[in-house]
């Protein structure tokens, strides 16, 4: 309700006292108006304060953005298409401990469309500044060309990309990509293989395994219903490291053009380490094919794909077969008198050891002879399903892309001078995985062990090969090689080890025969002996030890030290409590690569 300007009730009085009812119309006027001006400064007020706080928000939007666009990696703008990007998202690779072997890192790769260049001469003048792998002829050729894209580099760093940036071109574009990346170089490339790009689009790549276990699992890495669950090998980073680099020094020393070790477990036939040398380094894998010698080739994987006659470590065997049989006990006594004659082939050995020696002494000794008598008394056809149940007809079923190619190489009729030869490890080849497991089965109660890279927790006992009593007497033997024989440079490690030794003559590549003066030298251990929970095989490919007057190239003088050295070094990571002080072997005094 409006106040009326003249009230009667105020008009009427002020009349009958003759004052000037004017005066209250014109106070009252004053009244409202003032009242309209109050209204008017607050709705004035709410208003300013209603845009005001509209600013506000406005700017802390655009300031926001800002911060971020700023603190991001500098893009350039993308043209929309209608096809879908390819999703590389490929699950790691971790050790047994969890540790990342294999992982996704994003970059970019640098594209060119040579339609929207404007200095195509100073562009690729810059671009070998920066890469100088390309070719500035080449690239100028296509960039004043009638391409309209090209491909100028698949992979970039963040450096590189920069210096991109600043030649300030606007035909030379980026797109972001996953590579594999590997962080720990060479640590175990034969294991993990390697990776590159499949299908590739401008915008992403398909990451694919090459080799190794990336590529045998390739489709478990790239399922996305995993959810990036990891792929966990057996193998153990820490081991891996310090048994490649006692390996490297190892080969160096004993002047070996390559080498190979193999660390397993004995209870569950997985792999803790596996190292080839001479290797590379899987984020630059090779990848133009090699013509050369296989052995000197570094994607070669001794450790698998190597097939070598493995000498004298495959008296072990013949003697467990033997007294598996019944046909022998550990002190049984064989005729050792040499040559042993069989046609116009004579078998002797290394060195003269007398006319009789035990069984134990036998391997002991590494008598040829008196495994040759042993292998006769078991004949060819027992012999046969012996070590084809061990799996030495076979290759490795462990995860590796490559191990299906690596056959045992086998007599095409299996005589009896092949059964004698081959109980002394000569007329059979097989990879020093092959060994491994073999030695795992034979030490470790008589159950075969089968190799796997991947970590188990535990593993269903195998088939039995041999009785656990006859696994003792074996592991009694290997102990005594250690003690008393041709592995005794492997006795002071603090540790109890068993092994056996082998030598054996190089076959050359073309001609048939062997070489006089090239041998693959071999140890095959497991420590501790009198409970072994591991199996390590060392070989060295034409290794020659010549402190002495002579070369000595046999297992004794090269490969026992460098497997001893191994042992010293990594059964303290592995949990193996010394029994003894231990004395250096110095195989790793040598600059490490």
């Amino acid at each position: 309700m409006r106040t009326p300007l003249r009230p009667l009730a105020r008009i009427l009085p002020a009349r009958l006292r003759g004052e000037n009812t004017d005066r209250i119309e014109a106070e009252n006027i004053r009244q409202r108006h003032e009242e309209m001006r109050d209204r008017m400064r607050v709705r004035a007020k709410s208003r300013l304060l209603f845009v005001g706080v509209l600013f506000l928000a406005g700017f802390s939007v655009v300031g926001a953005r800002m911060t971020v666009l700023a603190s991001s990696e500098a893009v350039e703008p993308q043209a929309s298409a209608s096809s879908a990007a390819i999703v590389a998202q490929r699950s790691n690779i971790v050790d047994r401990q969890g540790r990342v072997l294999a992982t996704n890192l994003i970059t970019n790769s640098l594209y060119a469309q040579p339609q929207l260049m404007i200095e195509p001469e100073r562009a690729a003048k810059a671009l070998v500044g920066i890469f100088p792998d390309l070719d500035e002829k080449r690239l100028l050729k296509d960039f004043t060309g009638t391409r309209k894209f090209l491909w100028v580099k698949r992979k970039i760093s963040p450096e590189q990309q920069q210096a991109v940036h600043e030649i300030g071109d606007p035909g030379l574009l980026f797109g972001p990509r996953e590579m594999r990346l590997y962080p720990n170089g060479r640590l175990a490339p034969h294991v993990l293989g390697g990776a590159s790009f499949g299908r590739e689009g401008v915008h992403s790549a398909e990451v694919i395994g090459t080799a190794g276990v990336e590529r045998k699992f390739d489709d478990f890495l790239r399922d996305p219903a995993l959810e990036g669950a990891p792929l966990r090998l057996s193998i153990d980073m820490t081991i891996q490291s310090a048994m490649r680099r006692v390996l490297f020094g190892g080969m160096k020393l004993m002047n070996a053009k390559a080498a190979t070790a193999v660390l397993m477990k004995v209870d569950t036939g997985e792999v803790v380490s596996m190292v080839s040398l001479p290797d590379f380094d899987p984020n630059t894998r090779p990848r133009e094919a090699y013509k050369g010698d296989p052995s000197e080739n570094p994607l070669f994987n001794r450790s698998v794909q190597g097939v070598y006659e493995l000498g004298s470590t495959f008296k072990v065997f013949a003697a467990a077969q033997a007294l598996e049989l019944g046909l022998v006990n550990p002190n049984t006594v064989l005729d050792t008198k040499g040559p042993m004659v069989w046609g116009k082939h004579k078998i002797r050995d290394f060195n003269d050891h007398g006319d009789t020696l035990s069984v134990t002494d036998v391997i002991v000794e590494s008598s040829n002879i008196g495994t040759a008598r042993m292998a006769l008394n078991i004949g060819a056809e027992r012999q046969q399903a012996f070590l084809k149940a061990l799996g030495f007809f076979d290759p490795t079923e462990v995860e590796l892309v490559e191990a299906p190619g690596a056959k045992p190489l086998l007599p095409k009729k299996w005589s009896e001078l092949h059964t004698m030869t081959i109980s002394y490890g000569h007329g059979i080849a097989a990879s020093p995985l092959h060994l491994a497991a073999g030695y795992a089965t034979m030490v470790g109660g008589g159950t075969l062990v089968k190799p796997t890279l991947l970590k188990v927790d535990e593993v269903a006992p195998g088939p039995r090969i041999i009785s656990e009593r006859t696994s003792a007497q074996i592991r009694e033997m290997l102990g005594a090689v250690v003690e008393r024989g041709t592995a005794s440079f492997a006795k002071d490690t603090g540790y109890r080890i068993g092994g056996k030794t082998g030598t054996a003559d190089k076959p050359k590549r073309a001609g048939g025969g062997y070489y006089k003066d090239k041998v693959i030298a071999t140890f095959a251990s497991a420590f501790p002996i009198e409970d072994p929970e591991y199996v390590l095989v060392v070989t060295l490919d034409e290794p020659s030890e010549n402190s002495g007057d002579k070369p000595r190239r046999t297992a004794g003088w090269t490969a026992v030290p460098v497997a001893a050295e191994i042992i010293q070094r990594t059964a303290p990571l592995l949990g193996v409590r010394p029994i003894e002080p231990a004395t250096p072997t110095g195989v790793t005094a040598v600059k490490f690569e």
